[in-house]
């Protein structure tokens, strides 16, 4: 990956867009006047793009970039906040004041969702294994207004982790959190908005093996929980009780410790 300014820049951006590339340990490109296709073109690689507004990720061979927000996650704590259910709530059991370790971060919604569910007395880890998309949705938890206090708040709460998730966990005491968090999506290669195809270029399929799990169950200390295509073998290989919802295309499983 290399880093790049926005074609509108100054001095102020382009220092900005040097030390995120020493950040990343990434080649910083001047722009210009180039298009980012014309600089792809020439390097074959993925670009992060740096602006006065927000942070683009450019997927190479993707004509659009994405960018961090919080997506699903706005309509559902809005649905939270009208007194609705939210099925990853509804599984894990989530309070104010619990511990949620999102295993699988991604763009961060559910762990958006979980903030907002455990609240200021609660807090939420998310692990993200590629240090770009790490570092945009770090950057972007910080960051990004949603217009709603309680959701910013839910936002600048969680506190993101660039590492496998594997190594992350082994090193993590026992009963470290309240619920530990997995979404191997991209394992399906569904990817239904143009968002989440480009997140396809980034994905660390890591896999769940039994090794992580039986760390998973050693660090919950209430319950794992498994969001998993409705066809997924995943849930009954490692004992998943599922939740199952008609018409959904994911699955809720959750093994409980107490």
């Amino acid at each position: 990956m290399f880093v790049t300014t926005a074609g509108r820049t100054n001095e102020e951006i382009t220092a900005h867009a040097r030390k995120i590339a020493d950040d990343l340990n990434a080649e910083f490109v001047p722009r210009k006047k180039r298009s980012i296709f014309a600089i792809q073109e020439k390097l074959s690689d993925h670009c992060l793009v740096i602006s006065k507004e927000r942070l683009e990720l450019y997927p190479f061979g993707e004509k659009e970039p994405f960018f961090f927000h919080p997506n699903s996650a706005m309509f559902r704590i809005k649905r939270l906040m009208n007194g609705e259910n939210d099925p990853l709530i509804q599984s894990g059991k989530l309070a104010a004041g619990m511990s949620f370790l999102d295993c699988t971060l991604g763009l961060g919604s559910d762990s958006i969702v979980a903030s907002y569910a455990v609240g200021t007395r609660g807090y939420v880890t998310g692990v993200e294994a590629r240090p770009e998309l790490s570092y945009l949705v770090k950057t972007g938890l910080k960051s990004w207004d949603s217009g709603y206090e309680a959701i910013n708040q839910a936002m600048a709460n969680i506190n993101v982790v660039n590492e496998y998730s594997h190594d992350f966990l082994k090193k993590l005491d026992d009963d470290s959190f309240d619920c530990v968090y997995f979404d191997p999506m991209f394992d399906e290669s569904i990817f239904e908005s143009d968002g989440i195809r480009g997140l396809s270029h980034f994905a660390v399929y890591e896999g769940l093996s039994k090794e992580m799990m039986d760390h998973a169950l050693r660090v919950a200390k209430k319950r794992v929980i498994l969001k998993d295509h409705f066809r997924s073998t995943r849930f009954d290989e490692f004992g998943f009780k599922v939740n199952r919802r008609k018409s959904a295309k994911f699955h809720f499983g959750v093994i409980e410790k107490e």
